[in-house]
């Protein structure tokens, strides 16, 4: 997707995290953080909180690229958000993806997954329930 920028999907917790992005997969877009000490859980292991970021993040960002698509920009308000931790995340590069389950005028629902090496193995899920408020 050459027509939206890459800035516009990460947030400044985002970025602080080493968030970015990695690549377009159809019009979803995969982000990666690689392991590093701003990340750091227990002795090598990805901290949950940096997980459950890398999540969020790709959720907005899958939803961003869609309203962006329907020439809309709109602002988002967690709802609900849950985080199933499945296994370790190692000292190694991670990556999510988010697809958009339901979007609706006012709220979407997103389904997320991180992982390492394989997106078959995921680290983590979540389930996003987000509302969105059109920018004035």
């Amino acid at each position: 997707m050459a027509d939206t920028p890459d800035i516009a999907l990460l947030t400044p917790y985002a970025r602080s995290l080493g968030i970015s992005l990695d690549r377009w997969d159809g019009e979803a877009p995969v982000l990666r953080v690689d392991f590093s000490e701003a990340v750091l859980g227990r002795p090598g292991a990805l901290h949950g909180g940096a997980i459950s970021g890398l999540l969020e993040t790709a959720g907005y960002g899958v939803l961003r690229a869609a309203l962006a698509r329907s020439g809309r920009e709109a602002g988002f308000v967690p709802i609900n958000i849950t985080v199933q931790f499945m296994r370790a995340g190692n000292e190694k590069r991670s990556f999510a993806r988010a697809r958009i389950v339901k979007l609706g005028r006012r709220t979407a629902n997103l389904s997320v997954e991180a992982w390492q090496d394989d997106p078959l193995k995921p680290i983590a899920s979540a389930v996003m329930n987000v509302m969105i408020r059109d920018a004035d």
